[in-house]
């Protein structure tokens, strides 16, 4: 996948307002994803708004209260607005926002909207109630609702022309994108567990004594719940390393918005990891001078020279 042009023609009036309502919905709902995607020049910025507020809108349905066959008629109306924006067919003039900016992010950048499908795919899996007896039925699941979000951010980035390895960039985006959720099951674990869901595969919770779930602010009595939570931020962390792989190939400010999401995500595992607990007392966050901090390191590319020394080295 070949570096990106910015030099395109400025958006319509209508395209730049539809653009303007993603970029609002984005700063509204996902701060630690907005942190990254401000550090990208205006095209990139705007394109991942859109695909962010499209792929919230998913969410956002699988997540909500209506009743499991009302949920699978409106994501499979999305699929159709998807088909909609995939074939041509939605013009700048349409109604909704979303639809018109992710159209014209898509004749912009070579985005595999098919990814999107794969997100819808997987939320429906969380409608049907799927359960994970291993790990390797959660990595499904996860590839669906977060490798195929980092494939598609990679269409918006792409890869800088000769960079080493450049054919495994999507293998690697989408290994990032496994890191960032498995770091999101463990600190959602409790809130999940009281909407019903358990996502840490039912081998795991046995092998550490917690299969009866995670319901107060308590591990389950007799369980190892540490001894769980540190199996699981080393798989995290492996995931990582090799995700990790995709920084060299980006450029400058692509990088930087990689970098400073990821390090969020690792930064909230460090915190997992010195206490485990925190994640049954409440939710696990940084604080927004943490988040700034991540990002100047970020974008004075800091982690991606290590990363790229650490690759030369044939370190992972």
């Amino acid at each position: 996948m070949s570096a990106t042009v910015e030099a395109q023609p400025q958006p319509s009036a209508p395209v730049q307002a539809a653009y303007s309502y993603c970029e609002a919905v984005t700063g509204q709902q996902a701060r630690n994803f907005a942190y990254g995607i401000r550090l990208l020049p205006t095209g990139k910025r705007q394109a991942m708004s859109a695909l962010y507020a499209f792929s919230r809108r998913v969410d956002d349905i699988g997540d909500g209260t209506l009743v499991p066959e009302v949920k699978r008629e409106r994501l499979e109306a999305t699929r159709a607005l998807l088909d909609r924006i995939r074939t041509g067919e939605v013009d700048e003039d349409d109604t909704d926002p979303v639809a018109v900016a992710l159209a014209d992010s898509a004749r912009r950048f070579p985005i595999p909207l098919d990814g999107l499908d794969e997100l819808i795919d997987g939320v429906l899996m969380d409608v049907h109630g799927a359960a994970f007896e291993t790990w390797d039925d959660l990595k499904v699941y996860c590839r669906c609702v977060a490798g195929a979000i980092g494939r598609l951010s990679l269409g918006v980035f792409g890869t800088q022309p000769g960079a080493r390895g450049a054919d495994r960039a999507p293998e690697y985006a989408d290994t990032l994108g496994l890191a960032l959720q498995l770091t999101n099951i463990l600190r959602d674990v409790r809130e999940d567990a009281a909407n019903g869901r358990t996502y840490l595969p039912a081998d795991d919770l046995a092998k550490f004594g917690c299969g009866d779930g995670f319901n107060g602010d308590t591990p389950p009595a007799g369980a190892d719940f540490e001894g769980l939570v540190h199996f699981e931020v080393r798989r995290a962390r492996a995931l990582f390393a090799e995700g990790y792989r995709l920084l060299p190939m980006l450029d400058r400010r692509s990088g930087a918005c990689v970098a400073a999401m990821a390090g969020i995500y690792r930064r909230l595992l460090d915190r997992i990891e010195r206490d485990p607990g925190a994640v049954l007392r409440g939710r696990v966050s940084l604080p927004g001078r943490e988040k700034a901090y991540v990002a100047v390191r970020g974008l004075s590319g800091l982690d991606t020279r290590h990363i790229a020394r650490r690759a030369v080295r044939g370190g992972a």
